[in-house]
């Protein structure tokens, strides 16, 4: 290794005084271990695999035009307004068996009615996959994003088999402006 002498004059009558050097600490040991220990968890860590709910669509076939009749009994609407709150009803928009009802989410609000409905249909149809409960999910302009997945949450919770998320008509729409929750 090359050594700099920067002093004095080369011994000539002066002081002799002693050398001091700067202490030099090797780093290469530590930036090993350093790399060994990252790549360590790197390799042991299991990534967390976000968690998506299935969602299945129907295909877009403007040739189909078949209708499927479902008796109102097993059909229940929900309209999503502003401020998480949520109206429902059951049959059609405009002859319901039961009147548009304002509710909350959890399971002291929509998820007690579900179940009750669920259990209702089952009492009439049996246990039918394909004659259970049918839920549509209309959500207002007004709202939030996280109330869709919550209502989304509900259906997985409470296993309702057939739900759908439709558009809310102009109706619908003014129910909620009358009720307040638009």
């Amino acid at each position: 290794m090359a050594e700099l002498n920067t002093g004095g004059d080369g011994g000539k009558g002066g002081k002799v005084r002693s050398k001091k050097s700067n202490p030099g600490v090797d780093l290469t040991a530590m930036v090993d271990l350093a790399f060994l220990l990252i790549t360590f968890f790197m390799l042991t860590t299991s990534l967390s695999k976000p968690q998506s709910m299935n969602l299945a669509m129907p295909d877009k076939d403007p040739t189909d035009t078949t209708k499927t009749d479902v008796p109102d009994d097993r059909s229940l609407t929900i309209l999503m307004g502003k401020d998480n709150t949520l109206l429902w009803y059951l049959g059609k928009f405009d002859e319901p068996l039961a009147a548009p009802t304002e509710t909350q989410y959890g399971k002291d609000g929509i998820r007690q009615i579900l179940l009750q409905r669920i259990a209702a249909v089952k009492s009439v149809y049996g246990d039918d996959k394909d004659k259970g409960l049918i839920v549509i999910i209309k959500a207002s302009d007004k709202t939030h994003y996280k109330n869709l997945v919550d209502i989304l949450d509900e259906m997985a919770i409470t296993n309702v088999q057939l739900y759908a998320i439709g558009d809310i008509s102009e109706p619908e729409v003014k129910l909620l402006e009358e009720k307040g929750m638009y």
